[in-house]
């Protein structure tokens, strides 16, 4: 019998291709999922032993996994979940996660996540020390200090999951590769909104603010240059305060050894003004439809 937690994590593994599959996902990635996920049930040694003499350069060398499932299976072995599958089952909930830290609480959970897009308690270490939680409303000094407290002990309890040869290292961090250009992102936004109207996207009931339980929220999953991504409407408390349901898109970047968040919006003031923009990134869209225009100017005068 193969050693737990092979089984376990091959299991959530079979899930998020069965999902995939079903939310037209490119079969490629369906595959790659099988594949690995019966890689872990040949297995021979327990993963959880392979990460914590070898980090996740030694899950990468498992035949049939890559480093993107390197990534999903270390994710599992420190923190028992998969935040990817929960979001693809729409059951992701990151406001109870982040409303569980003392001094946050579910009314600055709901504004960190709005705001600065917060999602995992690695996040929120984050932001509490790159200086974004430091400059928030409302939190000051002493809030601030006893959250970074209680994550760094928090984490580390994770960290040293049992799951885990108790005195395995924390993992390095991953390199992340160049972000998504503008162009590309709102080529995805666009390809999203295109197929949402459409009504051809496979759509998933979301756990949160959805008392009624309907499949209302469309998901959708695509490609560019290598980089997978999953593209849904906003569910934010936010997004549904101002009507924007429709409007904002997720989309959620996996670049193989990284997955990023963007956030894609119209913009309702400026120069930006109508034009779908990049939360975060406005100074780049401004210059992105800048060249559009000076492109489309001068094939129009060549057309004269």
């Amino acid at each position: 019998m193969n050693p737990s937690p092979n089984i376990e994590i091959a299991g959530r593994l079979d899930e998020v291709a069965n999902i995939f599959a079903e939310q037209g996902a490119n079969r490629f990635r369906v595959q790659a999922y099988r594949r690995a996920a019966n890689a872990l049930r040949r297995l021979s040694r327990s993963v959880a032993d392979i990460f914590a003499e070898q980090g996740i350069e030694g899950l990468e060398q498992i035949s049939g996994v890559g480093i993107s499932i390197a990534r999903s299976i270390r994710d599992v072995l420190l923190h028992g979940r998969l935040a990817m599958l929960d979001r693809l089952r729409g059951e992701s909930d990151p406001i109870a996660i982040l409303a569980s830290v003392p001094g946050i609480g579910k009314v600055y959970a709901w504004r960190l996540h709005d705001d600065l897009g917060i999602e995992t308690l690695e996040e929120l270490e984050l932001a509490a020390h790159d200086g974004r939680l430091e400059k928030y409303p409302g939190i000051g000094a002493k809030r601030l200090a006893g959250i970074r407290d209680t994550l760094a002990q928090r984490l580390r309890r994770v960290r040293k999951n049992p799951i885990l040869t108790p005195a395995a290292p924390a993992p390095p961090p991953i390199p992340t590769r160049q972000q998504p250009s503008v162009s590309e992102l709102l080529d995805v936004d666009r390809e999203y909104h295109d197929k949402a109207a459409a009504g051809t996207l496979k759509k998933i009931a979301p756990r949160r603010l959805n008392p009624a339980g309907e499949a209302w929220l469309p998901i959708m999953h695509t490609a560019r240059d290598g980089r997978h991504y999953t593209a849904l409407f906003s569910n934010t408390a936010r997004a549904h305060e101002l009507g924007k349901t429709r409007d904002w898109v997720v989309l959620f970047c996996d670049a193989g050894d990284s997955e990023r968040r963007f956030t894609v919006i119209t913009s309702e003031f400026g120069r930006l003004q109508g034009r779908r923009i990049i939360a975060g990134r406005e100074a780049e869209c401004e210059k992105y439809y800048a060249r559009a225009g000076a492109a489309f100017r001068q094939s129009f005068s060549k057309r004269l």
